[in-house]
């Protein structure tokens, strides 16, 4: 029996060892709020000098952020936020097949015989235009706006 226990506890203590991850800590101290984004999530950051960086990001030496090969300091970052795939290939594709409904439908009603129904075709070349723009609803964190990024290890 004390072995099964030791053998327990000593799987229980490597895990807690082994299973430490590193992310971005993202804190608002007025309003009191915390997020922890994990390494390997894929973000968009926008830096004071405009540049934006959209992709997984992993974490360097010196709080520095690596996305697509390129290295961005904490201190440079202007806002970050979220950016799931799933959720963009949803977006994306869900508004591009609005789009072509709405365009189809104006020109099959306008060739059953009523011309105004090319109207239709306006919404839907801009449900199309900002399906392929793939949009994010997903909240950003500027710096503009008291928050504040730190790299961290989240114990589970």
């Amino acid at each position: 029996m004390r072995k099964i226990a030791f053998f327990t506890l000593s799987v229980l203590v490597v895990n807690l060892v082994l299973a430490q991850e590193q992310g971005i800590k993202i804190t608002n101290p007025s309003v009191a709020k915390e997020i922890f984004i994990k390494e390997n999530k894929r973000v968009k950051i926008k830096t004071f000098e405009g540049e934006k960086f959209s992709g997984r990001f992993s974490i360097g030496d010196n709080n520095v952020l690596i996305i697509e090969g390129t290295t961005i300091p904490l201190t440079d970052i202007q806002e970050i936020k979220r950016n799931p795939l799933l959720l963009s290939i949803f977006t994306s594709s869900f508004f591009i097949y609005l789009g072509s409904i709405a365009s189809g439908v104006g020109v099959l009603i306008a060739l059953l015989g009523e011309p105004a129904a090319l109207l239709l075709t306006i919404p839907g070349a801009a449900l199309v235009y900002t399906g392929l723009k793939s949009p994010n609803f997903l909240r950003k964190f500027k710096t503009e706006k008291n928050w504040t990024f730190e790299i961290i290890t989240n114990y589970p």
